[in-house]
């Protein structure tokens, strides 16, 4: 079974995605620090976009009580997210840094759209921790229940 990240998610990523190419292209300590982002950014993000965020396509069938098992192999991604949990947060905080040092370099250049965007990514972070990776974990959880594993 293909596993999806919500649309919603998917054009989320895509969006803050090009905002910061667009940071990185403003010049100045602005571009540097968006650079710096970048750097912490790209790796972590993938491994979103390959095992954290596509369990979540799974949701709406599960809250509808719809359990198949095609839907068991999705517990590699779930065990994989679960496994590097910790490393995840960490790359976190490392993104948040990188972040801090934006919104500080947009505000002396007078560059306040890369700070809201700093601040919207930290935001985003946010919400993976807080409900997004826990909603994925618990997917495996669920499906280890229902089908037994």
């Amino acid at each position: 079974m293909t596993f999806t990240i919500p649309s919603p998610l998917k054009l989320d990523h895509e969006e803050l995605h090009a905002e910061l190419v667009r940071a990185t292209q403003a010049g100045g300590r602005v571009g540097q620090a968006a650079k710096g982002v970048a750097k912490v950014l790209h790796d972590h993000f993938v491994k979103e976009e390959e095992f954290a965020l596509p369990p979540l396509g799974l949701l709406s069938s599960l809250a509808r009580g719809k359990v198949d098992k095609s839907m068991g192999s999705v517990l590699r991604m779930t065990d994989r997210l679960q496994a590097e949990l910790p490393k995840m947060l960490e790359e976190h905080k490392a993104v948040v840094a990188a972040l801090k040092n934006l919104i500080a370099a947009a505000e002396e250049e007078k560059k306040l759209e890369h700070a809201r965007f700093a601040e919207k990514l930290m935001l985003h972070a946010q919400t993976e921790e807080e409900v997004l990776y826990p909603a994925a974990i618990l997917i495996g959880e669920y499906l280890k229940l229902k089908l037994k594993t």
